[in-house]
């Protein structure tokens, strides 16, 4: 494996909060066209490690390299431009708007008109806004979503919220999609049909992938390697097959035997 084909590189990684390492020491190298999930129990820094690298947060200690170049400390809009996108646990549409002009938000990220072209409704104006919603309505209709183009975001059914989102992300043109949670809240046949399309996406696009996630089913199919935090620190990674087998997991996850027998008695 090349530097090249490395898009994220993360060293010494750290967040406090008063004192309380939320995040610790945290290294990662993600591969050009991985799927890599991060598994952990409540409170294990999942969330905290999402908002450091997509800027929401800025390290305590430690750097987050993109595509070798320095993005320690960048705002969220700067992390987004640069080719890093993500979700939401809690699902954040604007819920009014139709899924196209949720669409359209966001590829104007990268090719909105200027102020003065606006604020004058210029022919220039007209003609973006004309090719973007253009571009827009093809990037629905190749995920399978042009026929919920005129619907109000919050009106789609709840699988298809979820869809919405990362289609979203995806219109940044990211290089790298971070997922939180995708399969919260849905059931078993939901679950298997988001996997399937967050593989498709993967492959058609291009993508590196980080998913947090609860729901083991999909954790287990869909990634590549899988990281498992724990007290905000790294305790195990590898293939799913590996990660299912260790023992500082199995203890993460129900207990040392002394605490499951003092449980159960």
């Amino acid at each position: 494996m090349t530097s090249s084909d490395i898009v994220l590189r993360t060293s010494g990684v750290g967040r406090d909060f008063r004192g309380l390492k939320a995040l610790a020491d945290y290294d990662v190298e993600l591969r050009r066209g991985e799927i890599l999930g991060v598994i952990g129990p409540n409170g294990a820094g999942k969330s905290t490690l999402f908002n450091v690298l997509t800027g929401f947060l800025k390290p305590t200690t430690g750097s987050v390299q993109f595509n070798g170049k320095d993005i320690t400390g960048l705002p969220p809009d700067e992390v987004t431009r640069l080719g890093i996108a993500r979700t939401f646990q809690n699902i954040r549409l604007f819920g009014r708007m139709t899924a196209l002009d949720n669409v359209m938000t966001a590829q104007q990220l990268h090719g909105k008109a200027g102020f003065f072209e606006a604020l004058f409704s210029l022919p220039s104006f007209h003609r973006k806004e004309r090719a973007l919603e253009a571009k827009s309505l093809a990037h629905l209709e190749s995920l399978g979503l042009a026929g919920f183009a005129d619907t109000d975001a919050a009106a789609l059914p709840y699988g298809y919220q979820r869809k919405l989102e990362i289609a979203r992300a995806l219109a940044t043109d990211p290089t790298i999609l971070m997922l939180d949670e995708p399969a919260a809240g849905m059931n078993e046949g939901e679950t298997a049909e988001l996997t399937e399309f967050i593989r498709a996406i993967r492959d058609r696009f291009g993508l590196s992938i980080v998913v947090v996630e609860h729901d083991m089913s999909l954790i287990m199919s869909l990634c590549d390697r899988i990281q498992v935090l724990n007290y905000g620190k790294v305790i195990a990674q590898g293939t799913p097959a590996e990660v299912r087998s260790d023992p500082k997991v199995i203890e993460a996850y129900l207990g040392s035997d002394d605490t499951a027998t003092g449980a159960t008695a």
